[in-house]
């Protein structure tokens, strides 16, 4: 862990003075208790909406379940312990306050406990930034695919064939990397695991024996039959541990060096072989325990004696593999099986299993215990295997359509894995004729045609699906800003770079500012004459007029700023001067904030732009400061002013943003409230701090005020061109 990442290895020179005797358990209260360092007054700055030192429990709360993390994770535990101590302290044990303000110091002391979550959470550092839209996404494909009532549940085997209601029970759940959660439907039902314990069974059997002993005995191949065919491989082996055969081959491993032992050593009397089944089975019990995160799974016995009592196919296929002398020394047939139906019985729900495919996800972590259950290596062969043999014989057209590691059950649940990002758990009980669930094929296929989460969609760099792995806020900027930091600078490079990745050399920013606008108006020829020459090319949807928030083009800003050469080049390529031009009132030096990191200035500024206040707060959190400015010198407070967006103004000037900040004409949030007619804005401004240049303030109001001339166009005031 890096230093300064644990609260006890804070780094030193980013905290306020303190007495030396004074840790994490010091009395706030007491003279010089106030022991808070910059990550942590960041933290509650982006909570602290009225900047008067307090901030709302249920504010905190709140900003965490947008996120997917509950109050009730036990890796905020200590956190949350010493919030109520505080609030015991307000009020006693009798009775809880509804809202309860927390002053910094009490805040950061309890927050410390559990820093690098909280962090990540209130800063939008989790896998899943944008958990909320993300969780919507999830809930809409649900809807799309809960009406399908096609297929019928597994009916061979008595136990799973469900009545109705039962049979048309649907539930999603997914868990982050991360351990954000969230959970649609029945996700809360118990159902037995059946083949989804194949990828568990073989990983515990690979942790105990190594790849190498365990695929003397199964092989890596897809089968390209049935699950349950009775067949092997040319080395009279299992095809692979995904199917009954290969599964029931995995169960003879798990546990099998201890028998070794006790046999070696003559220890191993009838009685305690009939005692090691039981251990075996508590092991494997305490395995599934750990990857669902300490949630006890359960056991049917029901459906143990249903499995057991239809289980001709599998009595046949272990006497074949018994026949061909591949079952490990040690290992007995009948053992064996009734070890593999016991398995096949456990029962979670689908929340459980989406913590396994998650703890999958995470190299063999739980994202919420930080416990190793699997080594990367097994999880790596284990994923492997999932990936092209873990839907029965729809394996192939699975890896194709959806791209992902899965594993099916006939119980009607699918596992998904997509590493390093989450696990997801789809129940539903209809199967389809190869035996997997036909809501849960339908779910993942409409997985994938919405993110880009197929294994091979990022291969070229270019997608038009959503990557839930950035915010919103950060593809906007990152498509923008890149394009048009690169137009402003001069990188003709760069921006070929990305044309060739599929970036739109007409993309536009909040202000409706494109890399044209920029090239031209800092005087960047070689860039403007590349996008003119690109205009040229066959099929170009390149625009030589884009107009701007304003009505500006291309040509206005190479006039404003006076760069002859660049304006003959538009004019002779056919560029025009927009309607509505905008005075240049001489160039304004950019602040120290501009030179910030653009993406996240973008970022910050698209916030603004959109009202998202809480993108707003979570830039706050990482430090990315209020008066950042963009190319165009333009703040958040600009934005949010010519938006319209109240509370962000209110915000900003609350955490004391100059309300004066002028942009590359010289304008203040204030004239751009003006000239876009937000009064409520306005006149929050003008109470505030907020003026109009003098040269502008007719010209900002529009001769109405209403920011639109007379003949209801954006009022702009002409541009005055240098000598």
């Amino acid at each position: 862990m890096p230093r300064g990442d644990s609260p006890n290895e804070r780094v030193a020179d980013e905290r306020t003075p303190a007495p030396a005797a004074i840790g994490v358990d010091a009395d706030p209260s007491a003279p010089g208790g106030a022991d808070f360092d910059t990550r942590e007054d960041q933290l509650f700055k982006s909570l602290d909406l009225n900047n008067d030192n307090h901030v709302l429990r249920t504010e905190l709360e709140r900003s965490l379940a947008r996120v997917g993390l509950g109050a009730d994770d036990t890796r905020l535990s200590d956190s949350m312990a010493a919030l109520n101590a505080y609030q015991r302290s307000l009020k006693g044990e009798a009775e809880e306050p509804v809202e309860i303000s927390i002053p910094k110091a009490h805040f950061c002391k309890a927050v410390r406990h559990n820093i690098r979550l909280i962090e990540r959470a209130l800063q939008g550092g989790m896998v899943i930034p944008d958990f909320e839209d993300f969780a919507a996404d999830i809930a809409r494909i649900y809807d799309l695919t809960r009406t399908d009532r096609s297929g019928e549940a597994a009916n061979y085997i008595p136990q799973l064939d469900l009545p109705q209601p039962d049979v048309d029970r649907y539930g999603v759940a997914l868990c982050t990397i991360d351990g954000q959660r969230h959970a649609v439907g029945d996700s809360s039902t118990f159902f037995s695991v059946q083949s989804t314990c194949k990828p568990v069974n073989y990983s515990l059997a690979l942790e105990e024996h190594g790849a190498e002993a365990v695929h003397t005995a199964v092989g890596y191949e897809p089968s390209g039959q049935s699950f349950n065919e009775l067949t092997l491989d040319k080395r009279d082996c299992p095809h692979n541990p995904m199917i009954n055969a290969g599964c029931i081959m995995s169960s003879a491993f798990i546990s099998l060096t201890e028998k070794r032992a006790a046999m070696k050593d003559g220890s191993f009397s009838e009685l305690e072989a009939r005692g090691w089944s039981g251990k075996r089975f508590d092991y494997v019990m305490n395995r599934w325990q750990a990857l669902c995160g300490g949630e006890k799974p359960r056991f049917s016995t029901s459906v143990y004696l249903s499995e057991r009592q239809t289980a001709d196919r599998n009595f046949a296929l272990a006497y074949f593999m018994r026949e061909k002398g591949i079952f490990p020394d040690g290992a007995d047939l009948h053992d064996v099986l009734d070890f593999y139906f016991q398995c096949c019985a456990i029962e979670v729900n689908a929340e459980m299993m989406a913590l396994v495919a998650a703890t999958l996800a995470n190299g063999g972590v739980c994202p919420t215990t930080g416990e190793r259950v699997f080594s990367a290596e097994t999880v790596r062969s284990c994923l492997s295997l999932m990936s092209s043999c873990g839907m029965y014989d729809a394996s192939g057209e699975f890896a194709f359509t959806v791209g992902l590691p899965a594993k099916s059950g006939v119980s009607g649940a699918i596992m998904i894995v997509i590493p390093n990002v989450l696990g997801i758990c789809t129940w539903s009980p209809r199967l389809d004729a190869t035996g997997n669930s036909v809501r849960g094929i339908a779910f993942c296929r409409r997985l994938v045609e919405t993110f880009n989460f197929h294994n091979y969609d990022n291969v070229t760099g270019v997608s038009g699906k959503k990557d839930p792995r950035l915010s919103r806020l950060q593809l906007q900027a990152i498509k923008v800003n890149d394009l048009i930091w690169a137009a402003s600078k001069g990188d003709l490079g760069a921006i070929q770079d990305l044309l060739l990745r599929g970036a739109d050399l007409g993309c536009a920013d909040y202000d409706l500012r494109t890399p044209l606008h920029l090239a031209a108006a800092e005087g960047q020829g070689h860039i403007v004459d590349f996008f003119i020459r690109q205009s040229l090319e066959a099929g170009s949807r390149i625009d030589l007029n884009p107009k701007d928030r304003w009505g500006g083009t291309p040509l206005d800003d190479a006039y404003g700023h006076g760069h002859k050469a660049i304006i003959q080049m538009l004019e002779t390529a056919g560029a025009v001067r927009g309607r509505n031009l905008l005075a240049v009132g001489g160039r304004v030096r950019a602040p120290a904030a501009a030179l910030a990191d653009p993406n996240k200035t973008t970022e910050m500024i698209w916030a603004a732009s959109v009202g998202d206040l809480g993108a707003l707060r979570r830039l706050v959190a990482q430090g990315v400061p209020l008066e950042i400015a963009d190319y165009d010198l333009r703040t958040p407070l600009h934005l949010a002013a010519a938006e319209g967006h109240l509370a962000v103004v209110q915000f900003l000037r609350a955490h004391n943003v100059s309300p004066n900040p002028r942009d590359r004409w010289g304008y203040t949030p204030l004239a751009d409230a003006l000239r876009h007619g937000r009064q409520e804005v306005a006149d929050f401004l003008k109470a505030n701090g907020g003026t109009v240049p003098g040269s502008g303030t007719a010209r900002a109001k529009g001769g109405n005020g209403t920011g639109r001339s007379a003949n209801g166009r954006r009022s702009r005031p002409p541009v005055r061109r240098k000598a």
